[in-house]
């Protein structure tokens, strides 16, 4: 079993997904089983193995939810040698007796520290109990802390521990900064940012779903070409989002921080924190979208006077001081 760690970005799809492909016999029934906490990771997991395995014998099968469940169902039943899907979708198959785990050699968590999160730790707990056969764990994530190794050391057994991590979890070629902004004022100061900058593409995250619909809809206000994803949006509706995002039809999406977990683009020039997150590994997350296979980018995060220590709190964790970026002509107004 493995418990591995790297930053987003440098191809742990490809790390265990190569010698998965490679050691996969031919024969009947689910043979390894992928999961994913979004959509759209589990859409990119699954383009990179048929790409990457194009020239072996395997099927492989998307499950997700937010699309019908009966084709689906219809293609589980055929046996594919792997299927990648969400914990929901998956626990639904498994339940309707389609999606059965008796020949399983593989099981791959990708973005571990999310899946372990609180909502999905049951999902988990349930799919994994249910694999009787002797099989290999993987666990993988660009971070990983001491509670979620210790959770899921409860899944594996003895599991060797690969940390391609360097001392600064964020890579040299992302240019940090933040900006000192009153919480009111935010909405105006993106818009004088993504004017100033000009973005070929830009990430905006917020804290809820909410405020991305909110923040896309000043932006669109502005003439500024914007768009919000999130996760109570259709699955076709997100899809004809991201794909004018990759195409560069679209130069700013407005995203939460789970809806991010499935973009795999190469070219974001900016990673705009709207709001800066309260768990300091999740800004990791977040600018690893940016700078991606050595190119330049951006991060910048919108810090008001009261989040001095969460600012402080990043610092510590990547050991890098960020800087500050002032804008000509603007004072933040002090707290009420």
């Amino acid at each position: 079993d493995i418990l591995g760690q790297a930053q987003t970005g440098t191809g742990k799809t490809g790390a265990f997904a190569l010698p998965i492909l490679q050691r996969l016999r031919p024969g009947k029934g689910v043979r390894c089983l992928i999961l994913a906490p979004t959509r759209e990771l589990a859409a990119q997991v699954t383009a990179e193995i048929r790409m990457l395995g194009r020239f072996t014998k395997h099927q492989t099968l998307v499950v997700y939810g937010g699309t019908p469940v009966r084709p689906q169902l219809e293609r589980v039943k055929r046996g594919p040698a792997i299927v990648i899907g969400t914990p929901g979708r998956v626990m639904d198959l498994m339940q309707r007796r389609a999606l059965k785990l008796d020949d399983l050699k593989f099981a791959v968590l990708d973005e571990v520290d999310r899946m372990l999160d609180i909502g999905f730790r049951q999902d988990i707990r349930k799919i994994l109990g249910r694999v009787n056969t002797k099989h290999q764990t993987l666990f993988v994530s660009a971070t990983i802390g001491v509670e979620i190794s210790r959770l899921a050391r409860q899944y594996m057994d003895n599991p060797e521990e690969i940390f391609c991590a360097p001392d600064k979890l964020t890579v040299d070629e992302v240019d940090q900064c933040y900006i000192t902004v009153s919480q009111p004022d935010k909405g105006r100061m993106l818009v004088r940012l993504v004017r100033a900058d000009k973005p070929d593409r830009a990430l905006v995250f917020t804290r809820t779903r909410r405020t991305t619909t909110r923040v896309a809809k000043n932006l669109k206000a502005a003439g500024i070409n914007a768009r919000e994803i999130h996760g109570d949006l259709f699955q076709r509706k997100r899809e004809r989002i991201m794909k004018s995002f990759r195409q560069g039809e679209l130069h700013v999406l407005v995203a939460t921080d789970l809806a991010s977990r499935g973009l795999d683009i190469d070219d974001i020039s900016h990673v705009i924190n709207y709001d800066i997150p309260e768990d300091p590994e999740v800004y990791v997350h977040r600018i690893g979208r940016t700078a991606r296979m050595g190119q330049a980018g951006k991060a910048i995060t919108f810090v008001t006077l009261e989040q001095g220590d969460e600012l402080t709190r990043i610092e510590m964790l990547i050991n890098l001081e960020i800087p500050v970026r002032r804008i000509k002509g603007y004072t933040p107004s002090p707290p009420r």
